[in-house]
């Protein structure tokens, strides 16, 4: 993350999103697949890594990429191996941006799920702990969904309705105003928002 200033003076935190082009490698339509989609391939990928049958995705004359995505809903028409740039951005808004959050490890209730906790008080004996989790009688048992401690973060995050600050076709960077899911260098996703 950083920070930009406007023309007024006007400070605003920022995330900056590097954005590789996108080849289209394939299509799924209606009549044959029971949906229409595009779908997207990114990042360069070391060819001694490829194997036969993640290459045979790819149309000849197109190199293999490391990720391989499926969009629905996307404006224009677009053939096989030709590519899609940043300037897609350009006339846009709002973003929906989606990744992979940070992992936190094993975590207790207050954390994970926000739990107030006890009283700090002396003699207490009951701070940080999550309580009573099942019934004594019946059923006997903790219901399926109960909140407790347990792993968190490392989950598929949506951050919806970031608004585009800039578009810098020439370093290939995008500019959202706010934070966005993952950690440095992760893979994210970024789409027109959904919901305005």
């Amino acid at each position: 993350m950083t920070q930009v200033f406007d023309d007024r003076g006007v400070l605003t935190p920022v995330t900056v999103i590097k954005f590789d082009e996108n080849v289209v490698i394939g299509e799924r339509t209606e009549k044959k697949d029971g949906y229409d989609a595009c779908v997207l391939s990114s990042v360069d990928k070391k060819q001694k890594r490829v194997t036969k049958p993640y290459g045979g995705q790819f149309p000849e004359g197109v190199p293999a990429k490391k990720y391989i995505r499926e969009f629905r809903d996307v404006d224009g028409e677009y053939e096989v191996g030709s590519k899609i740039g940043i300037e897609y951005f350009e006339e846009i808004e709002l973003v929906d941006v989606i990744g992979t959050s940070k992992g936190k490890g094993y975590q207790g209730v207050m954390k994970r799920h926000n739990f107030a906790g006890g009283r700090k008080t002396h003699g207490s004996k009951f701070h940080r702990a999550n309580g009573g989790t099942g019934m004594a009688a019946t059923p006997s048992r903790v219901h399926k969904g109960k909140k407790m401690p347990g792993r968190m973060g490392s989950d598929r995050k949506t951050v919806q309705n970031l608004q585009v600050v800039k578009v810098d076709t020439d370093k290939k960077v995008l500019l959202v105003k706010g934070a966005v899911p993952g950690t440095r260098d992760s893979m994210v996703i970024v789409r027109e928002a959904i919901k305005y």
